[in-house]
């Protein structure tokens, strides 16, 4: 008995089924960074910002320079001495900087506040493929991975025959897809 030649539909599940395995793990990323950079007004979706405030006590200049003073404030606060840079963002005032850390002091009165920035665990990696930070060969990465995307549309939309298929719901549901955009592409423009 002769086998028949697989058609069009068989390749189309098969092809759908190995890309979409391929995306899996970029699928995840990209929707994971996705929801956290949709919400950049309400969190940093990258660094974790932790803000303390305290005082010191006033601190008296005696002619010491920006960095004496600055080595000064950071002994007062327990914390090591080392720092980038300092400078004076407004008289009387004081900015330390250090990695991932800036403490602004008012000398006169000694209130300060201190910014701590923490990379978040993950989410600050994925947020960086997502965005393309990377540039070079993720910008290729990121192109195949949209192409797959594509593949995966056209092939997912010819899968099933019939009324659960794209010439019955799958129709209707394809049509909503595209809608929805379109209408918040009206709304907005």
């Amino acid at each position: 008995m002769a086998r028949r030649g697989r058609g069009w539909r068989w390749w189309f599940r098969t092809i759908h089924r190995d890309v979409g395995y391929l995306c899996v793990g970029l699928v995840l990323i990209y929707s994971i960074s996705g929801i956290a950079v949709n919400h950049v007004e309400d969190w940093n979706p990258s660094y974790s910002i932790e803000v303390t405030r305290s005082n010191i006590g006033p601190i008296a200049a005696d002619g010491r320079d920006d960095e004496a003073i600055a080595r000064d404030v950071l002994e007062r606060l327990h914390s090591p001495t080392d720092f980038r840079t300092v400078f004076v963002p407004e008289p009387g005032d004081l900015r330390i900087i250090r990695t991932n850390h800036t403490v602004d002091i008012e000398l006169g009165s000694g209130d300060v506040r201190q910014e701590r920035v923490t990379p978040r665990f993950m989410l600050r990696g994925f947020n960086a493929l997502h965005l393309n930070h990377a540039k070079r060969l993720w910008t290729w990465i990121a192109d195949a991975f949209a192409v797959a995307l594509i593949v995966l549309a056209i092939t997912g939309m010819f899968l099933l025959k019939g009324k659960k298929g794209i010439t019955g719901r799958g129709a209707w549901l394809t049509a909503t897809g595209f809608a929805i955009p379109l209408f918040f592409l009206w709304l907005y423009a």
